[in-house]
């Protein structure tokens, strides 16, 4: 087989001022750090074949990216040595929990900012099999690997640096839930991979400094990742929700690793995946995440949770939760929640029960539900799920046979979607012509209207 030689990678070891050995022998100190126990053989030969243009699998191509970024002081992706990422990632379908988190972080970013690889990856499939957790004992070493990277840079962290992080993030979560994920993702993904991901690269004054700033890194990254969500990019969320994971657990950050859990679990919800949902679920309940997280989180948790129970046909266990959801958020305006789950109110406790009760088979109990959410959330600053949870108002309804209070309340949701670039405010559109289509001809002149109207808005949704 004739091979194509890695310029890039060969330009990167000249630049490092290492002979192929010498590289090797570093890539072996990285992988015995990552636990890569299978490449602490990788010798000069090796090497010498990557150059040669022989494209090494698993987590070698990482593991070279990490190596290759700390000689060189900068973060490197997989892209920078030769490697094309997106190939990588459509072929395997597992990210591996092993690899460094911030090479990842900067393998993400930049296929995100890449308009071609975004919209390669647009289309690329979300990956069940890569839901699958580490053990408990790799969460409890997380801090401790933390801890002992490497920085790549003199740059001390301030306060300030992170209350930057945070305050961008609050900023565009807001507009998350008014605009919707589609709106403002590439300017999130910019600031993350420009701003906030070098930081930890950088040096901290104190292990606190260290942890707080990986905590803010973490919560942006999340963010990323709901927002790639929202917009129905689900292999982007599901990447940047995981590598989110690993920066909250690497902060020892417990309440906010089940906080992104629990994203992950309403995806795999979303999509049809009920027992990976549950897992997920089930490790966010966790006593040191749900355990130590504020009444709010925990309701959050607890209601999500009720999802995937719901999902899975566990009835009894989806209405314990759900009782559990309730009590939480009753106790909620008594301790001081991250602003993270400040939207997290009667409304959307309202509508996820409502989600579960419809997963269930009860349309009646889950239109109770969808009305009360209608009546109670502040819509001008959560347009993007008010227009949802209209979507599924309406769903329900017209699968009790009543068609006119379903175009009604559909009605009120393309109203409210003027504006909304959202992918989960499409597939309620999608759903709604699928439901209109068996009536669409003797459905009458509103139905006729209504569907040519949501043809019209799924142009401009997202």
């Amino acid at each position: 087989m004739a091979y194509t030689r890695n310029e890039a990678l060969a330009a990167l070891l000249s630049e490092a001022g290492w002979q192929q050995g010498q590289a090797a022998a570093a890539f072996v100190r990285v992988a015995a750090e990552c636990g890569a126990t299978e490449l602490l053989a990788v010798t000069r030969s090796h090497m010498s074949q990557w150059v040669r243009g022989v494209r090494p699998s698993g987590q070698t191509p990482h593991i070279l990216c990490e190596t290759l970024s700390r000689r060189l002081g900068r973060r490197l992706t997989l892209t920078d040595i030769g490697l094309d990422s997106t190939v990588a990632d459509q072929a395997g379908p597992s990210p591996d929990w092993r690899v460094d988190s911030l090479t990842v972080l900067a393998e993400i970013g930049s296929d995100d900012l890449d308009m071609h690889r975004r919209k390669l990856l647009a289309t690329a499939a979300y990956s069940a099999a890569g839901l699958a957790l580490p053990t408990d004992a790799w969460w409890a070493a997380a801090p401790a690997a933390a801890a002992q990277r490497p920085a790549v840079s003199p740059r001390l962290v301030a306060q300030s640096d992170i209350d930057d992080v945070r305050n961008l993030t609050t900023f565009y979560s807001a507009r998350d839930q008014q605009r919707g994920g589609a709106s403002g993702r590439t300017a999130l993904a910019g600031h993350l991979r420009d701003e906030a991901i070098p930081l930890l690269g950088s040096t901290f004054a104190t292990e606190q400094i260290g942890r707080d700033t990986y905590s803010a890194v973490a919560e942006m990254t999340y963010l990323a990742g709901w927002m790639a969500f929202d917009a129905s990019h689900h292999r982007t969320a599901q990447r940047y929700l995981t590598a989110a994971a690993r920066l909250a657990a690497e902060a020892g950050d417990g309440p906010l690793s089940g906080h992104i859990l629990r994203a992950l679990a309403h995806q795999a919800v979303d999509l049809g995946h009920p027992h990976r949902a549950l897992a997920l679920a089930d490790a966010s309940m966790s006593h040191d995440r749900y355990g130590q997280a504020s009444q709010r989180e925990r309701a959050l948790l607890a209601i999500v949770h009720a999802r995937a129970l719901a999902a899975s046909g566990d009835r009894a266990g989806t209405l314990a939760a759900i009782s559990r959801a309730e009590r939480d958020l009753s106790r909620a305006d008594r301790d001081d929640a991250p602003s993270r789950v400040g939207f997290f109110q009667d409304a959307s406790l309202a509508h996820e029960t409502a989600c579960a009760l419809r997963d269930m088979g009860q349309p009646r109990d889950a239109e109770t539900h969808f009305k009360r959410s209608v009546a109670t959330r502040r819509r001008q600053l959560y347009t993007r799920t008010h227009s949802v949870t209209l979507g599924y108002l309406g769903a329900v309804q017209v699968r009790q046979g009543r068609l006119d209070e379903a175009c009604h309340t559909w009605s009120q949701a393309l109203d409210t979607m003027a504006g909304v670039h959202s992918g989960r405010a499409r597939d309620v559109i999608v759903r709604m012509r699928r439901d209109l289509s068996p009536v669409r001809q003797r459905g009458g002149r509103h139905v006729t209207e209504l569907d040519q109207r949501a043809s019209e808005m799924l142009r401009t949704i997202g």
